[in-house]
This record gives C-alpha cells, sequence and structure tokens, in this order.
C-alpha cells in the first residue's frame, strides 16, 4: 500500500469514527428538526413558485414558452422569469451547503431521508387542497403539474448542485414508468437522470395513491353526486389503473353501504337510487363489472329482504320521476327510457368499432387482453360480463322478469282504472320500451288492457253522438244524461283481479248506466256490461249557501254525499243501509267529508250508531272556491286491484294439497326439494311454474297460518295440540 492509498484509509477510518461518534450522541430529535428544515424550505420554494398565480404550477411549467415562444412579450415577462429562477436559485444552494456539509460528517442516509420524508410530506398536503370535498373538477392532472414544477425540479437542482446528476445517453433516454401509459417528460429539463426519473416514479405513485385514497374514503358521497361527480370519478379510475388496488376501493364502499345504506332508516327508493348511481359509477371505472359484482351483491341481497322492492323497481322504471332527475336527458324521463337511450348510444359504438375494426387492431387488442382478477366469477366470462346492462342487474334482485312484469300488469291496471280521461300516450311509450327487453309475448296483456282503454274511447265516443241519448235525456228530464259518463271497458280476463265492493249507487245514476248498457249491447251485440259500481272518478260540484266547491272522489264517497241531497242528517246505520255497505266501511269513508267540513259527526263516544249532519256552510278552512280533491280516491292504502302478492296466494293456494301430501310422505322437505317436486309431479292443469322465490313467500304464508313450520331449514306439518 502507497502512501496516498494509507493517507486515503486513514481519512475514511477518521471520518467513520467521527461520524459514528456523532451518530451516537445526536438528540432523539434531530431528525425532526432536519425534517421541520426541509418541509419550511418547500414550502418556500412553493410560494417562489406559485407567485401570483393560484394554479401555482404554471410558472415553471410554462417557462419555455415564455421565454422563447412570444419574441414580443419576451422582455415584459423575462425580469420575473429571471427574479424567480434567482430566488430558487438561490434557495437550492442554500439547501445544497447544508446537504453537503451533513454529507460530510457522514449523515448522508439521514439526510436523504429527511428531505424524502418532507418532500413527500408536502405532496400529500398539495393532494389533499388540490382534492378537498368538490368532486365536479379534474385534479389529478394538475396534480402531475405541480409535482414537475415544485418537487421535481427541487430535486434537479439540488442533485445537480450536489453533483448526482450524470446523463444516461440513449439506452435510459428512453426510459418509461411501468406505471404511466405516456412517456415521461420534464418541462425546462433536456437530460433527466436515472435518478431524478425514480424520483418522479415515486412522486406520481404516492399521488395516485394519496389521491386514491382520498376519494375511496368519500365514495358514497361521490356516487351520491353523480352524474355531477363524474370528474372526481374519472381520476379515482386512472389512480386505479396506476396502483392497481381495485379490493381497497371494494372492501372500503362495501363497509360504508353497510353503515350508511342498508339500514332500515332508508327508503327503499333510496336504496334503489344509489343502487342505480352505483352501477353507473362503478363501470366508469371498470368496464368488465367484475368489482361491481362485488359490490352490488350486499345491496341486492339487502334489497330482496323487502316487501315494496318489485314496486319501487317498476315505479322507477317506469314513473317520470323514477330516474336520476339530475341526469342528463330529458326532464319527466323515465328511467326505463335513459337505460333504452343508452343500449341504443352503445349498440351503436360497438358497430362502429366492428366496422373500423381489421386485422391489425384485433391483434392490438389481443396484445392489450388481460385475464379477470382474482375477484371475479369464475362462471362467467368477461365477454358476457360485460353485456350486463342496468336493467338485467335490477331485474337480478327480483330473481325474475315474471314477477317484474306481474307488478307492472297491477301498477298499469291500478293507473288506468284511476284516469279521468283516455289520455295514455306515456303509457305506450313505457309498454313499448318493456317489449324491447322483455318481449312481446310477456307484455301482451298490458298491450289488450290499453287496447281496451283505446277501444273505450271509441265505444264512448259513438254512444254519446248516437241521437238516443238526447232524446232519453229530454223525454225522461233526467238530471244526468250520458254526458255525464265515460266509461272505461274492460277485458276482464286480461286484467288483474279487480277488487270489488257492494253499492246502492242513486237511482239517477243506475239509471244512466243502465242506458249506456243498453246502448252498448245494440252496437258490441252480444256482449253486454257488467258494472263495477265502486270504481272510478266522480267529479261533483257541492252547492252551499254562499259558494260552491267541486271535488274528485271515488264513487262510494260521491254516493254518500248524494244521500244528504233529500236528507240532512243520518245515523250511521241507516246510512250504511242505503248505501250498502258496513258500517265500519261508512265511517272510514265519512272521515273524508268530515276532514273537509262538509259533514259534522254527533254521538256518543261509546255509541256505535253516531249522527252525521249536513254543514250549511263550509268552513273558512276549505272556502278556495274550486277544489279537486284526489285525496279520498285512495285511502289508507287502499288498492283498486288485488296486489301482486294476493294473485300469487290465490294461484299457489292450488298446490297447498300437493305440499302438504309430500310433508306427509317424506315427513320433512328443503325449499329446494319441494320446488323439484312440484315441478316433476305438477305438468299437467295446473302446471307448477312458479319461481323459488315465490314458492319461499307461499310457505311462509303457510307458516303464519299454523298450516308449516321450518326447523333447521327444513319445512314439515304443523303438528296440533291433541
Amino acid at each position: 500500500m502507497n502512501t496516498e492509498q494509507q493517507e486515503s484509509y486513514l481519512i475514511s477510518s477518521y471520518q467513520l469514527m467521527a461520524s459514528s461518534v456523532l451518530l451516537t450522541t445526536l438528540p432523539s430529535h434531530f431528525t425532526k428538526l432536519l425534517q421541520l428544515y426541509f418541509k419550511h424550505k418547500l414550502e418556500e420554494l412553493n410560494t417562489i413558485v406559485d407567485g401570483d398565480s393560484e394554479d401555482g404550477c404554471d410558472s415553471l411549467h410554462n417557462e419555455r414558452i415564455l421565454k422563447y415562444d412570444k419574441l414580443d412579450e419576451m422582455n415584459i415577462d423575462e425580469s420575473n422569469y429571471d427574479s424567480v429562477l434567482t430566488k430558487n436559485n438561490c434557495l437550492v444552494k442554500s439547501i445544497g451547503r447544508v446537504v453537503l456539509d451533513l454529507r460530510n460528517i457522514g449523515f448522508k442516509a439521514i439526510t436523504e431521508d429527511a428531505y424524502a420524508f418532507s418532500i413527500f410530506q408536502h405532496l400529500k398536503g398539495k393532494v389533499e387542497s388540490l382534492a378537498g370535498d368538490d368532486y365536479r373538477t379534474p385534479v389529478l392532472e394538475s396534480i402531475k403539474r405541480w409535482i414537475q414544477a415544485v418537487p421535481l425540479r427541487f430535486l434537479h437542482d439540488l442533485l445537480s448542485y450536489l453533483g448526482d446528476l450524470y446523463s444516461y445517453g440513449n439506452i435510459l433516454s428512453s426510459f418509461k414508468s411501468p406505471l404511466a401509459s405516456s412517456p415521461l417528460s420534464y418541462p425546462g429539463i433536456d437530460a433527466p437522470s436515472e435518478g431524478l426519473v425514480r424520483w418522479q416514479l415515486r412522486l406520481e405513485y404516492f399521488a395516485y395513491e394519496t389521491l386514491q385514497d382520498l376519494r375511496i374514503s368519500k365514495l358514497f358521497e361521490i356516487i351520491v353526486d353523480y352524474p355531477d361527480s363524474s370528474p372526481a370519478i374519472q381520476d379515482l379510475k386512472q389512480c386505479l389503473e396506476h396502483t392497481g388496488q381495485h379490493s381497497k376501493l371494494v372492501d372500503s364502499f362495501i363497509s360504508s353501504l353497510q353503515h350508511r345504506l342498508l339500514t332500515a332508516g332508508a327508503s327503499t327508493n333510496d336504496i334503489l337510487h344509489q343502487y342505480v348511481s352505483t352501477i353507473k359509477s362503478l363501470r366508469m371505472i371498470d368496464q368488465t363489472g367484475v368489482f361491481l359484482e362485488a359490490v352490488g351483491e350486499p345491496i341486492r341481497e339487502y334489497l330482496r329482504g323487502r316487501k315494496d322492492t318489485i314496486k319501487c323497481i317498476v315505479t322507477m322504471l317506469t314513473d317520470g320521476s323514477g330516474g336520476n332527475a339530475s341526469a342528463a336527458g330529458n326532464i319527466g324521463d323515465s328511467l326505463l327510457e335513459e337505460l333504452n337511450r343508452d343500449t341504443e348510444n352503445q349498440e351503436a359504438a360497438d358497430n362502429n368499432e366492428d366496422i373500423n375494426a381489421d386485422d391489425k387492431q384485433a391483434w392490438i387488442n389481443a396484445q392489450r387482453w388481460d385475464p379477470d382478477p382474482v375477484e371475479a366469477d369464475p362462471l362467467r366470462g368477461s365477454r358476457c360480463r360485460g353485456k350486463i346492462d342496468i336493467l338485467e342487474m335490477l331485474v337480478s334482485i327480483i330473481g325474475s322478469k315474471d314477477q317484474l312484469v306481474n307488478e307492472y300488469r297491477v301498477m298499469l291496471a291500478e293507473k288506468l282504472l284511476n284516469k279521468s280521461d283516455y289520455d295514455i300516450d306515456s303509457e305506450i311509450r313505457t309498454l313499448e320500451l318493456l317489449k324491447i327487453h322483455f318481449g312481446e309475448s310477456s307484455m301482451q296483456r298490458c298491450e289488450i288492457m290499453l287496447n281496451d282503454l283505446i277501444g273505450s274511447k271509441r265505444i264512448n265516443g259513438n254512444i254519446k253522438a248516437s241521437k238516443l241519448q238526447s232524446l232519453i235525456g229530454t223525454e225522461q228530464g233526467q238530471a244526468m244524461t250520458l254526458n255525464h259518463l265515460d266509461a272505461t271497458i274492460i277485458s276482464s280476463n286480461f286484467w288483474p283481479t279487480i277488487q270489488e265492493e257492494s253499492l246502492h249507487l242513486p237511482s239517477s245514476v243506475e239509471q244512466v248506466l243502465s242506458d249506456y248498457a243498453e246502448k252498448f249491447h245494440e252496437i258490441k251485440t252480444p256482449r253486454k256490461l257488467l258494472w263495477k259500481k265502486n270504481l272510478g272518478i266522480v267529479k261533483l260540484e257541492l252547492q252551499f249557501d254562499d259558494r260552491s266547491v267541486e271535488f274528485s272522489v271515488t264513487p262510494i264517497h260521491a254516493t254518500i254525499i248524494m244521500q244528504f241531497q233529500d236528507k240532512t242528517s243520518w245515523t250511521s246505520k241507516s246510512l250504511a243501509a242505503a248505501v250498502g255497505i258496513p258500517v265500519d266501511i261508512l265511517s272510514k269513508r265519512m272521515s273524508f267529508w268530515i276532514s273537509k267540513g262538509v259533514i259534522f259527526e254527533s254521538g256518543q263516544a261509546e255509541s256505535s250508531d253516531h249522527v252525521f249532519t249536513l254543514v250549511d256552510d263550509i268552513t273558512d278552512s276549505n272556502r278556495n272556491g274550486i277544489a279537486h280533491e284526489t285525496d279520498g280516491m285512495d285511502e289508507e292504502g287502499e288498492r283498486t286491484v288485488s296486489s301482486v302478492e294476493e294473485e300469487l296466494q290465490k294461484e299457489m293456494t292450488v298446490y297447498k294439497k300437493f305440499i302438504e301430501g309430500m310433508l306427509t310422505n317424506f315427513g320433512s322437505m328443503t325449499l329446494d326439494r319441494i320446488h323439484n317436486t312440484l315441478k316433476i309431479f305438477c305438468v299437467a292443469d295446473p302446471t307448477y311454474d312458479k319461481s323459488l322465490q315465490q314458492l319461499q313467500s307461499f310457505l311462509a304464508v303457510l307458516i303464519e297460518e299454523e298450516k308449516l313450520e321450518m326447523r333447521d331449514g327444513q319445512y314439515l306439518l304443523k303438528k296440533r295440540a291433541t
């Protein structure tokens, strides 16, 4: 070993010993002090770069534009540009001297860790300040520009001052981030070093991860604000493409759903609207639907346990207010119309892709193919999964499209029977859309119901246009004529079961109905009308001493009040006998007129026979001139037609003896076994064609009736006490 080598060895040994001694004697808070120092310097640098700009990254990002693009502006901006660079260089030099001094005493690792920690903390604060709670503005590109303008520029100048920069030539000049889809760019830096490239990868990944975590933690609010929050969803999509942490999104969002949405306090409508928004939002992030399946399953499972789910889905699909009011589209459009537009647009896009595709593009697509993630359902391929639409996912909650169609048929019947005119344009449009998705055969009964309304309008016009009706009204001097009657004539075999209620109509009304039926028989021989007297809408005018008030009520309400034309006071029993309804039903119906101040009720509370008296002068609270009251149309949730559940119970009653016989022979059976056995043995009329969910609902009714009981997932006959 020569003299120079010995000298170098001694110096390095001395430095190692000195740094070891210093490290052992350092105060515990020294690292924290270093971090605070670099944090303060970075904030100072950020202030210099920001200047008067609110964006905080335009100054250095556009330095080439300022200096070279516009010669006529160069003299104006040159002084400000030089001032920024001078301040920046002075600041970097002061930091560089501190770093060099710390390196010389052997604190290189501590120093690099300190300024790295400060840079990442500063970046985290910048991401949080830019992101905030505003989901309507994209922030990812602004963050990436700020990274280039402040941290990367600082690191470039610092490494250059420390002598750590070196050009890596042609080999590393094509270096590309494995986390980015576009080549790296460095405004104002012609030849970035390998160290600077690695710093950019680290900073960008940290920014992706930080912004991703912020957006995932607020994903519930973001989806509530959809589609206004689409920019935030796009940012989240880009972050996940770089981090690949989709499972974090799934776990976090499911937890938010279970604590904030899937609770007894949330209405079924709110849950369904959030579910639809979730589908639309997550399809922007993952078009294959893999993670949507995982997130949507808890919602679907919860909704299956709610009794009004089917009704709410049908209402949301068909009602003009059922879709997302803030979504793009026409005001009053139903969700079904919105989905149909989306389907048409998607099909048009797919057709364009098929037309423009060639062998080269097909090869490119094949190279881009990725296998399904581990979260994917192995029974569903990615091709099949990509074709899932929102309507199919809503139907999957119910179990089958037949249940949805049946519920729609009941709701359509209810709506048509309560119409005061023959305007069914919106119903026809909805039916045509449903036929596209469910087929014409499934919607045949609904189509017949609408045709009944069209036929009723035509027949009604023919009857009123006849000369007979004017003769009848003139000769008999009736207070009512056929001009006062609009009839809805239905084909009862194709309509849901209609709730009937006994009713004695006034003689004048009975005469008009008889005349109408007679004229109908002449036009449509041999068909005859069978009136459902409790259905329909009656528009009547009540005249008081000082004014008249109009009401739109049910036939029962109209019949009750018309009894007071000839007699102003009735006991409840005599009035019930005159109207032809039970006393308890009369009391419920009479509450409507009492609430409007038209009828006054008197009598002892313990007495069952109350006295109802017509009020001569309507109360001030009801002095509104003409009041079209619809409150009496459907009191206390009463329906015009039987519900789907009631229809199902009637249809399933046929299989009751089969079920009891099977349980008598086999003792106990699971739901699946009962279902499969019924499908095997009930092949003749009536054929068993019910779903598993429908059978389960019927068995639940039998349990409530104490016909059956359930133990350990097995159904068995209820033992009667001896």
